[in-house]
């Protein structure tokens, strides 16, 4: 991008509208910290290029990376640093700013036509989880909204709108089983989900089906898996393969553990499907994720002394 285009070489801004949503584009060209930042519209961000580190109020300090989302109510502050930035490898992120009265219409229709009459729960975003690494499906959504907003289709707000409802509800989902966890860790009766989730947890190690799930939900195998879907956004197994890739990468951590050690732990039959399991969640094998904790560790290791 040409310097006279630019306004500013921090977040320069570059703006889309629709209906009930304002897609922001920003780009920052030099190093940067503490850069304060506001919006008078819940967000959902999303990173594109580069690294940025979130600085929110009450919330440890994280790095934000490429394929990584971050939701932020109205008229917070925040701080942002760029400490990678530069003209030639400009930070990018979008940032879709979304009507209240939308985000609150969609929250209400959902609480009148889509309850499940034997769960306790209520649809709403809640804001003590903001950061949403590498999910597949807002992911998709998100970038598939952004070529939305850029298009000159006529029927674009059209498009818009059942894409950013999608949205809505992923990360509700998302959020909802984030909660479910943690509190079936706490007490497993609850509802059935968090029973379901505590089964998951504690037969991880194991041959676990969907066949059997369904039995101990006391459903159908076909009812079980739209019931589970609908509850927190992905399927039963996708729900499995990724605790077992969390399991996975904690066993990693141990540099004399072999793959085909962690494999077997973690409940997989396969060492070859762990792999590909494992590459396709975090986008490295798993020994070259063990390496790389090993020299971290090692490193840390080395500051400490």
């Amino acid at each position: 991008m040409p310097t006279r285009m630019l306004k500013t070489l921090v977040e320069n801004r570059r703006v889309f509208n629709l209906n009930n949503c304002e897609l922001n584009v920003f780009e920052c060209f030099e190093t940067a910290y503490a850069v304060p930042m506001q919006f008078n519209e819940f967000i959902i961000t999303s990173m594109v290029r580069g690294k940025k580190v979130m600085h929110l109020p009450n919330q440890p300090s994280f790095d934000y990376l490429p394929g990584e989302t971050v939701i932020y109510p109205a008229n917070e502050k925040m701080a942002i640093d760029f400490p990678e930035a530069s003209f030639d490898n400009p930070t990018q992120c979008i940032a879709l700013a979304i009507d209240a009265l939308y985000v609150r219409g969609t929250i209400d229709y959902l609480n009148s036509y889509y309850q499940s009459p034997d769960e306790r729960r209520s649809w709403r975003l809640q804001f003590n989880q903001y950061h949403f690494e590498n999910d597949d499906e807002i992911s998709a959504l998100i970038n598939k909204l952004i070529r939305i907003c850029c298009s000159a289709d006529n029927s674009k707000n059209i498009y818009a709108d059942l894409n950013l409802k999608e949205l809505l509800i992923r990360l509700m989902q998302s959020q909802h089983l984030t909660q479910v966890m943690t509190e079936s860790a706490v007490s497993n009766n609850q509802s059935r989900q968090h029973f379901v989730l505590n089964y998951i947890r504690e037969h991880l190690t194991e041959r676990i089906s969907v066949d059997t799930l369904s039995k101990k939900a006391y459903l159908s195998r076909n009812l079980f898996f739209r019931w589970f879907r609908e509850q927190f956004g992905i399927t039963p197994l996708e729900y499995v393969n990724r605790e077992r890739i969390t399991l996975a990468k904690r066993l990693l951590s141990q540099p004399d553990t072999s793959v085909s050690e962690v494999s077997e732990r973690c409940g997989f039959a396969d060492v070859n499907y762990f792999i590909r399991m494992f590459k396709k969640v975090e986008g490295i094998t798993p020994k070259t994720y063990q390496t790389i904790s090993s020299d971290h560790f090692r490193l840390m290791a080395g500051k400490q002394l």
